[in-house]
């Protein structure tokens, strides 16, 4: 059960409201974690900050970012951070599948993306370190050093999503992500 209620662009606070209209026009409505998040606006804002500055400066491709949010969420067990990126990894172009291959840390896509998806995993898993096996193959696979500087933004931006889903509960309003058993 949610720790908070979910705010409404005209419940939340001032600064919050606005932010929620923001995020309303990205994302075609205001999600609960957002919502969630409206409650303080500086956690709001930072939130909006990192995706903004991932919008204008990142060079990842949607597929890419879809990939990392996938894996870290699944290393967090963030039920909600994996149903919301299966649902955008599909819009991105990944089969359902592969989308729980990712989740599972099996791959599910091309060795080059499974390698940068590894160092990803290991910063949330590990945290911050990644092994220089991973490391290395990424680099052997093509990633370059901002490349690979860049995942850590991507991975830091999961992590504080991932850990404010589970600190507040926040409720899924979205579908959910497959079972990893299954």
């Amino acid at each position: 059960m949610p720790r908070i209620p979910v705010h409404t662009i005209d419940s939340a606070p001032a600064a919050g409201g606005d932010i929620l209209r923001r995020l309303e026009k990205r994302y075609g409505r205001v999600l609960n974690i957002h919502g969630g998040m409206a409650h303080s606006p500086v956690v709001l804002e930072a939130y909006a900050g990192i995706t903004g500055a991932i919008a204008e400066h990142g060079t990842f491709d949607a597929r890419t970012r879809e990939a990392i949010a996938l894996a870290v969420g699944a290393v967090n067990t963030c039920a909600y951070c994996q149903s919301a990126h299966t649902v955008s990894a599909k819009v991105s172009g990944f089969t359902v599948e592969e989308t729980v291959a990712i989740r599972r840390g099996e791959g599910g896509v091309d060795v080059k993306l499974a390698a940068l998806v590894q160092v990803a995993r290991e910063i949330a898993g590990e945290v911050g370190d990644a092994s220089d096996a991973a490391w290395d193959e990424a680099v052997a696979q093509g990633w370059t050093d901002t490349e690979l500087t860049e995942v850590f933004v991507h991975v830091a931006l999961n992590l504080y999503t991932n850990y404010f889903n589970h600190y507040v509960r926040t409720e899924l309003d979205i579908p959910a992500a497959p079972d990893l058993d299954d």
